[in-house]
């Protein structure tokens, strides 16, 4: 088989997702270049050559450069090194085609210009919305009577956002975060005072996510993920970065219908046309275009667009790519994907986290092994498991690192990932929760009802009320 060269940019489970897409090649062999936050042990195992970085542009531009005679083209997973243009560093200095978008299209670099983006191209899909902006104030605490007015205005149904990226976790929503303007006004002053905020519409109904490859001519939709944003079971607890997402075998959510769908592809396929001006546009190479959707009343909202793969929506669809991903790669490179196949499978994505993570250790002091806080993580039962059911179950190291003693231990993030495939949503949730089961130490802990009956049937039910409004 040929040789391929093949750069990742990796920080977490996503990219270790991607890694072994292209280990998994049947027409090549990967050689990958990866450039890793941390020292990753199935990262390391895989790697041709591998540092760990603070992934700055200039960092990994410094490693590519050294190696921009064996590389064919090169991946970003995280949103930091997209929006500081990274591409744009790389592909100057070397030459090397990076699939991710371009700094000037990475739209969630600003949730202002984004929310106005979207105001001019699909208003109907835009939710209310007011930015307020800290340069416009004489004194910051001027802010609070235009503030108050608006939430008159809105009957205090918003949602807060800071306008610069926070992975979800700068976010407060009327009647999770707060339920009082005083809670509002004080989570509104602590973002306010380092960058603008958006105050938007508080929209009602069950969200999904979109993903879609892009080679710049061509938008390939990938069916819908459900992510699951809260820390704790049955939603409560502080966002994340996510702590697990599913999909079912076919392109839908169960609480969706096709058309549902088919609106969603619309609305990114008019945002899409927009920003493609001539009919081609490289800048917006790889996915610029993970959307998440609440699906309301009046149709598919848009709460927000993100520039890279979804950790973990992604994770629930490369593993099941009928496709080999190194070709579908070089079709983005070359600007000629047109269809990726996927696999009519049912997938589950449950990440095990650290004690600290999400204030855990606080809220459930009683429910931790206080005995395996900071011991070593143990793989072994887990990846002798998933070698056995192979078509069935991934494991995908995140957070984790591997230390002089030659054993793993838990940083402060996602830790792991277990990825469950089956014929439905509750098959693979169960091979999900055995690959759980079998990741031992660090006194690790997730969130049990990811995907669950009880959780599904909830949002069905949800959908169907506000279809008969």
């Amino acid at each position: 088989m040929e040789h391929i060269g093949i750069l990742v940019v990796s920080y977490g489970s996503r990219a270790t997702a991607m890694v072994d897409a292209f280990c998994r090649s049947q027409e090549y062999i990967s050689d990958l270049y990866i450039v890793d936050k941390q020292k990753n042990p199935f990262n390391l195992k895989r790697a041709r050559e591998h540092i760990v970085s603070s992934l700055s542009p200039e960092e990994i531009c410094k490693f590519a450069k050294k190696f921009k005679n064996k590389i064919d083209f090169g991946i970003v997973g995280p949103e930091k090194p997209i929006i500081a243009g990274v591409r744009n560093i790389v592909e100057k200095e070397t030459g090397i085609p990076l699939i991710c978008p371009t700094k000037e299209y990475a739209i969630e670099g600003s949730k202002v210009a984004q929310r106005k983006m979207l105001q001019s191209i699909i208003p109907e899909a835009n939710p209310k919305f007011k930015v307020f902006d800290p340069n416009e104030y004489k004194n910051i605490e001027d802010v609070k009577k235009p503030l108050y007015k608006w939430l008159d205005e809105m009957s205090n149904e918003v949602v807060i956002k800071p306008d610069v990226p926070a992975a979800g976790k700068g976010v407060g929503v009327w009647g999770d975060h707060f339920n009082t303007r005083k809670q509002l006004y004080e989570h509104f002053m602590s973002i306010f005072k380092e960058t603008p905020v958006i105050v938007e519409e508080k929209l009602d109904g069950e969200e999904s996510s979109f993903q879609a490859f892009c080679d710049g001519r061509h938008l390939v939709p990938l069916p819908e993920t459900r992510d699951y944003k809260r820390a704790f079971d049955d939603d409560a607890g502080p966002n994340t970065g996510g702590m697990g997402s599913y999909k079912d075998k076919g392109e839908v959510l169960p609480f969706m219908k096709k058309v549902d769908y088919n609106k969603e592809i619309k609305i990114v396929q008019k945002i899409f046309n927009s920003l493609k001006k001539n009919g081609d546009n490289p800048g917006l190479r790889g996915i610029p275009f993970y959307v998440a959707f609440m699906h309301t009343q009046k149709g598919p909202m848009i709460l927000e667009i993100n520039s890279r793969p979804g950790d973990p929506e992604i994770i629930n669809i490369l593993p099941i790519l009928k496709e080999d991903f190194v070709e579908v790669c070089l079709k983005m490179v070359e600007g000629s994907l047109t269809k990726v196949k996927i696999d009519k499978k049912a997938t589950v994505v449950t990440y095990k986290v650290p004690p600290s993570y999400a204030g855990y250790f606080t809220v459930f002091a009683d429910k931790i092994n206080k005995i395996e806080v900071g011991t070593p993580i143990i793989l072994d039962e887990a990846e002798e498991l998933a070698s056995k059911q192979e078509n069935a179950l991934r494991i995908y190291p995140g957070s984790l690192e591997v230390r002089d003693d030659g054993k793993y231990y838990a940083l402060g993030s996602r830790t792991i990932c277990s990825v469950g495939i089956g014929h439905d949503i509750q098959s693979a949730r169960e091979f999900s929760l055995r690959g759980l089961a079998a990741i031992k130490g660090g006194g690790l802990w997730n969130r049990t009802d990811i995907a669950s009956r009880k959780h599904i049937a909830k949002s069905i039910s949800h959908m169907k009320h506000l279809r008969k409004m």
